[in-house]
């Protein structure tokens, strides 16, 4: 088979596109014939630090394609189901920018009719969002349709792939969605997500018109740029709100203020979805599966996501756009079929 590996850490010139053995499941594994492989932020911050216990490491957390075989003890009922892959790279070399790979069986997830683009676009961006919309105090454990009824929820950073899909998951369960952009294309973007509200936080004033959309503040923000936004967060979260953060964009140390945030008994929660209690992510697995199943998952510029396909041996490329800050999503073809 052919795959993308690296054998040092470094830039993007150390991915290196290579003929492989086809590897074979071992108990509790699947070997998974990849269609499209999904690049995210962590697989280029990984391959320029991360260490490598095997020597070498093929990347990629995300992706979709078929089963093509059972280790033992998996039923052999999967071989031939489409089906998504999340974490297939985390602390394992076999990763999902190659033809194939190998994923413990829990770790690939039915996809029905749904496209494998679609399912490539899931994982950790979808996974990410879940555990932002549920860790508050006052949040469900679980999202379905109806179980953000009467919930505001604010979404910084609404063009961005988690925030995109924080978008379209808490509109699923019917929350009222809140989004800032900076810029009128990407407000054009949270829209098409599914974003009731979109704020201009370049021309616009954040704290002035959320609070005109929810006076009492929000339940949830999930957040990409605490550094920058947290002195409006303090501001707009109401009592026993959440600000759940997921990324160090714009800086990586954040100053609060003590009596504004303890006298609402607001929460900060950090979110990393590798580390997250099983409990919790074993459900957003579940629940997000269930969203695509509904129908309740898009991608593409029309749902917000613009989809941006490189080949297998262009990888490099592919993570240089990410590493660049593409909007949308980038993906890999690992095959013809998407």
């Amino acid at each position: 088979m052919k795959a993308i590996v690296y054998e040092r850490t470094g830039d993007a010139s150390v991915l290196q596109l290579v003929d492989r053995p086809v590897p074979e499941p071992g108990p509790g594994e699947v070997l998974v014939r990849v269609a499209v492989s999904g690049v995210n932020p962590t697989d280029w911050k990984a391959r320029r630090q991360w260490p490598l216990p095997a020597g070498w490491q093929t990347p990629g957390q995300d992706g979709a394609g078929v089963v093509e075989a059972v280790g033992e003890g998996v039923d052999q009922i999967l071989i031939g189901a489409r089906v998504w892959l999340w974490e297939a790279a985390w602390q394992r070399p076999w990763g999902t920018a190659a033809e194939y790979t190998v994923v413990p069986v829990r770790h690939a997830v039915r996809l029905g009719s749904a496209s494998f683009d679609l399912g490539a676009c899931l994982g950790i961006p979808f996974l990410t969002a879940h555990r932002c919309l549920t860790a508050g105090e006052y949040m469900p454990d679980r999202l379905h349709a109806g179980a953000l009824s009467g919930h505001t929820v604010l979404v910084q950073g609404g063009a961005g792939a988690v925030g995109n899909a924080a978008i379209q998951l808490a509109r699923w369960a019917d929350a009222c969605v809140v989004a800032t952009v900076s810029s009128a294309e990407k407000a054009q973007l949270a829209a098409a997500a599914g974003a009731d509200f979109v704020v201009n936080y370049r021309e616009q004033d954040v704290v002035e018109e959320v609070r005109k959309i929810a006076p009492d503040g929000v339940h949830t923000i999930v957040e990409v740029s605490a550094a920058r936004n947290a002195a409006a967060d303090v501001q707009l979260l109401r009592p026993g709100g959440a600000v759940c953060v997921y990324a160090d964009d714009g800086g990586d140390e954040v100053t609060l203020p003590i009596r504004p945030l303890m006298v609402p008994n607001a929460r900060w929660q950090f979110v990393l979805v590798y580390t997250e209690p099983k409990a919790a992510k074993a459900q957003a697995v579940t629940d997000v599966a269930a969203a695509v199943a509904q129908g309740g998952i898009r991608v593409g510029e029309e749902a917000g996501l613009p989809l941006h396909h490189y080949s297998l041996g262009a990888a490099a490329a592919a993570h240089k756009a990410v590493e660049d800050g593409a909007v949308g999503k980038v993906l890999i073809s690992a095959a013809g079929d998407r």
